[in-house]
C-alpha cells in the first residue's frame, strides 16, 4: 500500500508541474502582441503557484475546509485542462483530465 500512495503522490507532483506547464503553453499561444504573450505565459503558472502553494499545498500557510479545499482543488487543477483545450490541444487536455480524475479518486481511496 505504501507503494502505490508514494507512485500517487509523485503523480500528483507531475500533475502539478503539468499543470504550470499547460498555462505556460496557453498564454505564450494567445493571439495578442508579445507583451501580453510574455504576461499570460509567465504569469499565468507563477499565479496558480501562488494560490495553489497559499491555500492548497499540504504545507499551505492558509489552511481550507474539507470542502473549500476540494473546489479549490478542482478550480486550480481543472483550469490547465481548460488552458490546453483553449489552446489547441484538446487531446492533452482530455489526458491530463483523466489521469487527474484517477489521481484524485486514488488520494481519496
Amino acid at each position: 500500500m505504501f507503494i502505490l500512495q508514494s507512485t500517487n503522490l509523485a503523480l500528483r507532483f507531475l500533475l502539478e508541474l503539468c499543470a504550470l506547464a499547460a498555462l505556460g503553453y496557453w498564454g505564450f499561444k494567445l493571439d495578442k502582441g508579445i507583451a501580453m504573450k510574455i504576461v499570460f505565459g509567465l504569469g499565468s503558472p507563477l499565479a496558480w503557484a501562488v494560490v495553489w502553494g497559499t491555500f492548497g499545498s499540504p504545507k499551505a500557510v492558509i489552511k481550507l475546509s474539507a470542502i473549500t479545499h476540494f473546489i479549490l482543488e478542482l478550480l486550480v487543477f481543472g483550469l490547465p485542462a481548460v488552458a490546453l483545450y483553449a489552446a489547441g490541444k484538446p487531446n492533452l487536455a482530455l489526458i491530463y483530465g483523466m489521469i487527474l480524475v484517477i489521481n484524485r479518486l486514488l488520494m481519496y481511496v
